[in-house]
């Protein structure tokens, strides 16, 4: 299993990089972070010092969206990050939440999700794709290659990420639900003729290593509410009688408004709806032995990474947490 951290790209942006550098020493292998302009700096101007500052963690957002950016200029972008410091970025996208609404906009829909990532994703691999019913291509991109993993709840979003997703993430680390996500992803690759094994995994949530169970899941329970936005989406269109789980779709019954002033914070006020137990499935709080268990039964049901939303008042300790016990005893039992 690789690991990775998920940063928001508060000011001062050194910090960002510091803690991205802390990562790859710590032993993970990825490096994503927000992308919401309104509410954080511009990551992609952050992604050069991060990539300069390190030598082998992949970098990108979770994640962007087809609303907010022009499709060809997110691909020159990468392309021209991946031509600088080698093929190491990667592309989570989704239909958009934070970065739209906070401008008073809606999530783009699911065919322009489709054809978003194939004209960033052919563009930033150094090949030709269809831009306004005319053949483009960048001519000064040659080693550029990116991948792009969708993140996903809803079932026709699914269907599409197993259609034309080099990979999936799922935000929210509840191995119940992680086992229905991953298998609608799966079976939609399989009838598009594609190998459902070749898709890449990513399970992505707030983790917290320590005791104090009472304070770890209020410093976590942010994620609650903004996993919750997409998922009154999903009730909003399919109904509560939808296929997603009901251990899903339940808990937002108590949900009453969301402020994106606070979106992504510990101590979020908006999100005291989401109960205790919510929190414990959704996150991965509690001892080492504790994550390390969560994680095995992840692996398990096909999880290629963990992805740490560092957003509390112990990064460090979690980092170090993860680096000496965590992911030593992950990858040993793999091997």
């Amino acid at each position: 299993m690789d690991f990775g951290i998920v940063l928001q790209n508060d000011p001062p942006a050194s910090d960002v990089v510091r803690l991205a550098v802390a990562a790859e020493e710590a032993g993970f292998d990825y490096v994503w972070t927000f992308d919401s302009h309104l509410l954080w700096q511009e990551p992609f101007v952050i992604y050069p010092a991060i990539l300069a500052a390190t030598q082998r963690v992949m970098v990108g957002p979770m994640v962007t969206n087809p609303a907010t950016r022009d499709w060809t200029v997110i691909a020159s972008m990468f392309a021209t990050l991946n031509e600088t410091y080698g093929n190491r970025t990667i592309c989570g996208i989704g239909r958009g939440d934070s970065a739209v609404r906070t401008l008073s906009g809606k999530p783009a829909n699911l065919e322009t999700l489709r054809e978003a990532i194939g004209v960033i994703r052919e563009l930033a691999s150094s090949r030709e794709a269809l831009v306004n019913g005319h053949t483009v291509r960048f001519p000064w991109a040659h080693s550029s290659r990116l991948d792009v993993w969708v993140a996903a709840y809803g079932p026709k979003a699914l269907a599409l990420t197993g259609e034309v997703g080099d990979g999936y993430i799922l935000q929210l680390a509840d191995p119940d639900i992680a086992a229905w996500m991953i298998a609608a992803v799966r079976k939609a690759a399989a009838a598009a003729g594609r190998d459902p094994e070749a898709l890449k995994f990513c399970v992505a949530a707030p983790a917290y290593v320590g005791e104090d169970r009472e304070h770890m899941r209020d410093q976590v329970r942010w994620f609650g509410g903004m996993v919750g936005n997409h998922i009154a989406d999903i009730v909003a269109r399919y109904g509560e009688g939808s296929a997603v789980p009901k251990s899903l779709t339940d808990y937002i019954k108590g949900r009453e408004g969301y402020d994106y002033a606070e979106h992504g914070r510990a101590g979020n006020t908006h999100t005291s709806f989401v109960p205790d137990d919510v929190v414990e499935r959704f996150c991965l709080v509690g001892t080492p032995d504790e994550h390390v268990a969560r994680l095995k039964e992840l692996e398990a049901l096909g999880c290629d990474q963990f992805a740490v939303y560092l957003q509390h008042d112990a990064k460090e300790e979690t980092l170090r947490a993860y680096g000496e016990q965590v992911m030593p005893a992950l990858r040993g039992a793999a091997g």
